[in-house]
């Protein structure tokens, strides 16, 4: 069977127009990505209201379990530009942004841009990369557009950054600042699969990888109305003001020294919308609220000394102040 570009390509645009309802475009999605990655629908499903909440995803793990796999088989799965950068200690902006190069021929400099104009961009291990690399991220993750060498250049929509990175304490790593971590709207992990699951996956690649056959099940155009109708799923305002009081009780913990942001706040009354509508909902509940905090707020809470020492972890604290708040209802 041929999975070339112009097959993708019309199997996409037949999948768009097949397409009636959210679900039937998010069920195409997850039934892509479900065969690529096995035993992690919870993160499948996380991944996927990050794309429709028109957020970034930091994928953090250990090596080999996935994280790579599952950013490419989500891009595969979209008809949409696709492109990857391996960050290493020696990659430096413009390999990312983009720059003038001079044409000897013609005698003048001409602007080639850089992988980050693409639709999902794939930032493997982007803790490896100095801290000023990681910055150029910063204003296409925030904004949408970069600004090269003085001009402003608006970003291909849908744009979303699907970040991997491994534990700090490996040989090589350089922490992402929290400036940067707070772009990103959930922070997930992979973790072991099961004994069976990880049988299965042995005989899946026995002959060849899952994703090379993996095609294109919705367009762009698909994803954009899909983000566009998260927006004007109801939030009521009590589900506000949970979700405020949420954030708040973060910054209040005795174990945090700082709490989610603002940014925080907005990421879980989007996310919580996406969810939602996943679950073919116009309207958000506290559920949808509560299964998403870990993801969106864990990665903002900076521990103060003594919880870091001890090796607190985070989501537990976020645990601990759903736990504690009044539910809404």
């Amino acid at each position: 069977m041929n999975h070339g570009p112009t097959s993708q390509v019309t199997a996409a645009g037949e999948a768009a127009r097949l397409v009636e309802s959210p679900q039937q475009g998010l069920d195409r999605v997850r039934q892509n990505l479900r065969s690529v990655i096995r035993g992690k629908d919870e993160q499948i499903d996380l991944l996927l209201a990050a794309l429709l909440a028109q957020g970034h995803v930091l994928i953090e793990d250990l090596p080999g379990l996935g994280k790579t796999t599952l950013a490419k088989a989500l891009a595969l799965s979209l008809d949409a530009q696709f492109r990857r950068v391996q960050f290493t200690p020696d990659l430096l902006p413009t390999d990312v942004l983009g720059g003038s190069v001079y044409n000897a021929t013609e005698g003048s400099f001409a602007f080639h841009k850089g992988p980050i104009f693409t639709n999902i961009l794939l930032a493997d291990e982007i803790n490896r990369a100095s801290p000023r690399t990681q910055s150029s991220l910063l204003e296409a993750m925030g904004e949408g557009q970069a600004t090269i060498e003085g001009v402003r250049y608006k970003l291909p929509v849908p744009f979303m950054v699907v970040a991997t990175q491994n534990p700090i304490e490996f040989h090589g790593t350089y922490p992402l600042p929290e400036a940067q971590l707070d772009r990103f709207l959930i922070v997930m992990k992979l973790d072991y699969a099961d004994a069976d699951t990880e049988r299965r996956i042995l005989f899946d690649q026995q002959r060849e990888h899952p994703l090379t056959g993996l095609g294109s099940v919705v367009d762009c155009d698909a994803i954009v109305t899909l983000q566009q109708q998260v927006r004007e799923v109801h939030v009521a305002d009590e589900i506000g003001k949970y979700i405020v009081e949420l954030v708040r009780a973060t910054r209040q913990h005795a174990k945090a020294a700082m709490g989610a942001s603002p940014r925080g706040a907005l990421g879980l009354f989007r996310m919580a919308q996406a969810k939602a509508l996943m679950a073919g909902r116009d309207h958000a509940q506290p559920d949808d609220v509560q299964q998403v905090a870990p993801a969106v707020l864990a990665h903002r809470i900076v521990l103060e000394t003594k919880a870091r020492y001890a090796g607190q972890d985070k989501t537990a604290i976020i645990s601990e102040v759903i736990d504690a708040t009044r539910v809404p209802t």
